[in-house]
């Protein structure tokens, strides 16, 4: 990807939120590093795919970011294929809005470690809410250099969850 490709990403992605009635107050786009792809994501980097990240800042982000971010996925989805079809090109896409993502993933980083402070401090086991694959990703990452204490995910579906407990 170079810079030509970057900026009609960025006209697209302005043309696809004013076709939504919904326009952006600012537009970034850029190719991500390893340290801004989701764990799953790092195949991007394997399979020499590109990777780009958006973030898009709207005076109302509570409608495209829905309940737990899911109208956030869905749009990322969506606004996927609708870059690869235009440009024809496959990349990996990030999309956050408002820097939702970026403030969920320090939320459950910081969640994770106050979680393990207090399970190593007091022995107790700790179990999580019911959250989504990525989310779950980001705790077991936070938590994996951790020797005084064990994450792993339980449950089912949408009632998989999180249980913390010491070594």
């Amino acid at each position: 990807m170079d810079n030509n490709d970057i900026n009609n990403i960025k006209a697209l992605v302005g043309e696809f939120f004013d076709k939504m009635t919904i326009p952006a107050t600012k537009i970034d786009v850029r190719i991500s590093t390893e340290e801004d792809l989701f764990l799953d994501q790092k195949d991007a980097l394997n399979e020499k795919k590109d990777s780009v990240l958006i973030n898009v800042f709207l005076e109302e982000p509570q409608i495209l970011i829905g309940q737990g971010g899911q109208t956030l996925f869905e749009t990322q989805r969506v606004l996927k294929m609708v870059l690869n079809k235009k440009l024809q090109k496959n990349f990996y896409l990030d999309l956050d809005i408002n820097d939702y993502k970026k403030q969920k993933i320090e939320y459950l980083k910081s969640l994770a470690k106050d979680l393990a402070d207090h399970v190593a401090l007091t022995k107790e086991t700790k179990t999580l809410f019911p959250m989504p694959a990525y989310e779950r990703r980001i705790i077991h990452k936070e938590l994996s250099h951790r020797s005084d204490i064990i994450s792993e995910s339980q449950g089912e579906g949408l009632d998989r969850h999180i249980i913390i407990k010491a070594k």
